[in-house]
């Protein structure tokens, strides 16, 4: 628990709302928060005001509102890289299958996970003002682009194509999640992507489709 800082808000935590929220609850809270409104929803009496606690129980866990966004940040930095271990580790003998399930996996933010790419999506904009927002995002786009290479390589034997089309899948997921995220997308968008890119990305790599 952190001592609050002497700068900070003048109004004490009540006790009873110290033991009851958590570090994780306002993490957790402030990731809703850029879910629902973007980067700029994210304030700290805002969050008070949702959780029902006065001001001074964010500082027993935050010093101030930098901190907050940077452990938002970071912690949705380390969900996104376990969720990489987690595919990596998804290995069977059947290559075009384990792509496949890549596939679903990448697309699972535009189904059940929507908030997951709502935030990304909020992220990736401020990563375009914010160099340390940026390096962030560079950090996970290199982490995914080499999970998909490694992926593509079992497919298609060749390191530089591996490479080309792991580079153009993970644009092609990106530019699904700008389209998915939009209120008026069809029902079935994301069913329509994942085939088209399985056709094309996928399917296409397999000897029975080269014409031999």
């Amino acid at each position: 628990m952190r001592t609050p800082s002497h700068n900070s808000d003048p109004l004490p935590a009540a006790p009873k709302e110290i033991a009851r929220l958590s570090r994780e609850d306002w993490l957790q809270a402030a990731f809703n928060a850029v879910v629902e409104g973007g980067i700029d929803n994210l304030k700290v009496l805002t969050l008070a005001e949702i959780l029902k606690v006065t001001r001074g129980s964010f500082y027993w866990h935050f010093v101030d509102h930098a901190e907050l966004l940077k452990a938002t940040l970071e912690r949705w930095k380390n969900q996104e890289m376990q969720r990489n271990l987690r595919i990596q580790s998804h290995v069977t003998d059947d290559a075009a299958a384990d792509m496949q399930h890549l596939l679903d996996q990448a697309l699972a933010h535009g189904g059940d996970e929507l908030e997951n790419m709502r935030f990304e999506l909020a992220v990736r904009g401020m990563g375009r003002r914010d160099p340390q927002v940026a390096a962030l995002l560079h950090e996970i786009d290199q982490a995914r682009t080499k999970l998909f290479y490694h992926q593509f390589k079992r497919l298609v034997l060749d390191e530089q194509k591996a490479t080309d089309l792991a580079v153009l899948f993970y644009l092609t997921i990106v530019g699904c999640y700008q389209a998915l995220s939009r209120p008026s997308s069809p029902a079935r968008a994301k069913d329509y992507f994942k085939s088209i890119i399985s056709a094309f990305l996928i399917q296409a790599q397999l000897p029975i489709n080269k014409g031999n």
